[in-house]
């Protein structure tokens, strides 16, 4: 895997944190370095962390499935990124919680990662041992950077990206799992 390629990943993985950032930002009144800190912090952490547990979980059972892995991660990626373009053309609006304790992060951590949690285990069947602590470290940064900003953007600017960040993120995830099967069928070779 190029190193476009991990940006991409981390880009697409990124982008629900990002937008639940922005929603943050619009709840809180006057944002403190502290909120860029913490907010930082949860989503890059956990954006780092699930895909490195599902890397594992893929690893255990690879043997297994090694002759369709290739569309076992078409299939993950298309869901995950469909998932992320229905929620963005979702008329839902979301409550506002302007909290930065533990529960609160916790939990959007932890509801914003589970995608990079599948996206691990299509790592594992593409065979990354070498790269996988370059991958979520990768990933942790980009989901930190994204998450501070998307605190600030939703505070100076309000909702407005919020739903073009989610659409953007499924677009990637899609387009990269299509390329990872194209791949596997040996139909498109980089």
């Amino acid at each position: 895997m190029e190193i476009v390629e991990i940006l991409l990943f981390s880009l697409g993985l990124s982008m629900d944190a990002f937008a639940v950032a922005v929603c943050k930002g619009l709840s809180v009144t006057r944002l403190q370095k502290k909120h860029y800190l913490i907010i930082g912090a949860w989503f890059g952490g956990f954006q780092a962390l699930m895909p490195l547990f599902g890397y594992f979980l893929g690893a255990s059972f690879e043997k297994y499935i090694t002759a369709v892995d290739h569309w076992v991660a078409f299939i993950l990626l298309f869901l995950i990124g469909g998932n992320m373009l229905r929620e963005a053309f979702a008329k839902k609006q979301e409550e506002l919680n302007s909290s930065f304790g533990f529960k609160t992060m916790l939990f959007m951590a932890v509801a914003t990662s589970i995608d990079a949690l599948a996206i691990g285990i299509t790592f594992a069947l593409a065979d990354m041992k070498t790269h996988i602590a370059l991958i979520v470290l990768i990933i942790g940064s980009v989901a930190f950077a994204l998450s501070a900003l998307g605190l600030k953007i939703g505070n100076a600017f309000g909702a407005k990206y919020k739903s073009k960040a989610e659409c953007a993120g499924g677009i990637i995830l899609i387009l990269l799992g299509l390329k990872i099967l194209l791949e596997g069928l040996g139909i498109l070779n980089f």
